[in-house]
């Protein structure tokens, strides 16, 4: 049956992709569609909850809104006469939220005493039609399968379009360097370039097949798509396999190209554009020209000064993989990652939030889509970021057309937490970006915090510091990571006095640990992954 059902999905796909592909869309058009969307939240918000969520009895919010008391027309009229946020707001105080754990489906909804068990695939929109599966990125645990719309990628065109224009890299030469199947972010970047007219000239992929051995399905799927495309007209290149140590072949399609045509855009994330990085300083490249975007993780001071010290611009994103883009980056940015909230197609706010395990509070981003095309409906769901949500003047492009809220210093709460002590994790990626790379050479890439449960279940620390990284005392890096701590806040000193006395820290020379989705994370919780750190030993 199963086998069935995915065979109809590819087929609805395949019609769809052609008509898709067709979409034509004006730098005009694309404001009028934004400005529109802007104008109609609350009622599309509406729209999407009485269809979405009253109107389709199987969904996981109908029984929460019945347990609080909350009718649909309570929430209409409250929504037209005090306003989108406040009404999202006062649903959540009245126990209407979903939790991170409780979206991904590790853990029933709990409300009063009542328990509403829920999966992952509960919240897909039953709406949607010409749709591909992929994975979310799982950066916190296994990915959730995400069902990608064609439909909701349309609706998205105008931003994108937009976004291209604004930053200058909506005709410049490209490529990308992103995953295959189940990772889907591939696969949409050349989708939804056909439609723009700029395809990327080459697929650089860090995995392939054989390296993460997806599914059958997976792997029939994404040559399909790329036959598909072709078939109607777009010229989709193949993937490429480029692991995460040979940048280098990134790096001189980039001279090559700079020097036919004086620009280029590589489209990856923000670890495999450090990555980039490095590898064009080894190599004495002058990217100047270049253009480093993409998301997955937020970028550091240190990442993007590693970046930019090359000549290339670097733009960040904020994606949420079940929402779509939460966060597009300004073009007169106050910092790093200065990002305009897009709120035409998502509520944002922010509500406390107790972290897991401690007595430490964050303002948790709590997100709801508002268009009937998203791939996965949210109501009040809460994702594990937090930061800084300000309504400020820029004077860019994004203001202009209404964006006027900015979002900044993007953490997230779940790698605050760890072995018992509380670390925020700003306070060591400043660490492991800035202090250790000063004090003993290297990049960001080459340190990682490495935990991992012993056979008693102890948890022990290990700094991670990259062969490629001379060091004659290793002591010395600890000693400087626990001064460091205990120059930062109370919570970080405590970790220096708990970590010095239980001789926990230690220095372990191996490559840092990278997810399958490109990710370099700083706190790398190894008892999660622990094939994982194996394989990585392996390769050294």
């Amino acid at each position: 049956m199963k086998l069935l059902d995915d065979a109809r999905m590819y087929a609805r796909f395949a019609f769809g992709l052609r008509k898709f592909l067709k979409t034509r869309i004006t730098p005009d058009e694309a404001r009028a569609i934004v400005r529109a969307n802007l104008a109609q939240r609350e009622a599309n918000f509406l729209r999407v909850l009485k269809r979405g969520v009253y109107g389709y009895r199987l969904s996981p919010y109908r029984p929460l809104l019945e347990w609080a008391g909350c009718e649909l027309g309570d929430v209409e009229r409250l929504c037209r006469t005090e306003g989108l946020t406040h009404t999202l707001r006062t649903l959540r105080e009245a126990g209407v939220y979903v939790s991170f754990d409780e979206f991904k489906g590790r853990q029933p909804i709990e409300r009063g005493g009542r328990v509403f068990p829920v999966r992952a695939r509960d919240f897909d929109n039953p709406f949607t039609k010409s749709s591909y599966v992929g994975e979310s990125g799982g950066s916190t645990g296994s990915g959730t399968r995400v069902s990608h719309d064609l439909e909701h990628m349309a609706a998205r065109l105008p931003i994108r379009l937009l976004g291209e224009q604004f930053h200058g890299i909506a005709s410049m030469p490209r490529a990308i360097w992103r995953g295959i199947l189940p990772n889907a972010v591939g696969v949409n970047n050349m989708i939804a370039s056909g439609v723009l007219g700029n395809v990327p000239r080459k697929w650089f992929s860090p995995l392939m097949a054989r390296d993460r051995k997806p599914s059958l399905k997976y792997r029939l799927a994404n040559e399909y798509i790329i036959r598909m495309c072709r078939l109607y007209g777009v010229p989709v290149p193949s993937p490429e396999r480029v692991p995460l140590d040979r940048a280098d072949i990134i790096v001189r399609w980039m001279e090559e190209t700079l020097r036919d045509e004086g620009s280029c855009h590589v489209s990856s994330g923000v670890s495999l554009s450090l990555r980039i990085a490095v590898a064009a300083k080894e190599l004495g490249v002058d990217l100047t020209g270049a253009v480093l975007s993409g998301g997955g993780e937020p970028p550091t001071e240190a990442k993007v000064k590693t970046i930019t010290s090359t000549g290339a611009r670097c733009l960040a994103s904020y994606h949420f993989s079940e929402a779509g883009a939460v966060g597009l980056a300004c073009t007169h940015p106050i910092d790093c990652n200065d990002q305009h909230l897009v709120t035409d197609h998502l509520e944002v706010f922010q509500y406390p939030r107790k972290v897991p395990g401690s007595d430490v509070t964050v303002d948790a981003f709590t997100l709801t889509t508002l268009l009937a095309t998203a791939p996965k409906l949210l109501l009040n769901v809460e994702i594990d970021d937090y930061g800084v949500i300000e309504n400020r003047s820029c004077g860019c492009p994004w203001e202009e057309l209404g964006f006027t809220k900015h979002v900044r210093e993007i953490r997230s709460y779940r790698k605050l937490t760890g072995g018992g002590m509380t670390l925020v994790g700003s306070e060591m990626e400043r660490i492991l970006d800035e202090v250790l790379p000063a004090a003993f050479g290297g990049s960001p890439q080459d340190y990682q915090l490495y935990e991992e449960e012993d056979e008693q279940g102890f948890t022990r620390r290990s700094l991670i510091v990259s062969p490629s990284v001379s060091i004659d005392d290793e002591s010395a890096v600890i000693r400087t990571v626990l001064e460091s701590l205990g120059k930062s806040s109370d919570s970080a000193d405590g970790a220096r006095a708990l970590w010095t006395q239980s001789h926990s820290l230690r220095v372990k020379r191996m490559k840092p640990v990278w997810t399958n989705r490109g990710k370099l994370m700083p706190l790398h919780l190894a008892s999660r992954s622990k094939a994982a750190v194996e394989n990585a030993e392996a390769q050294d």
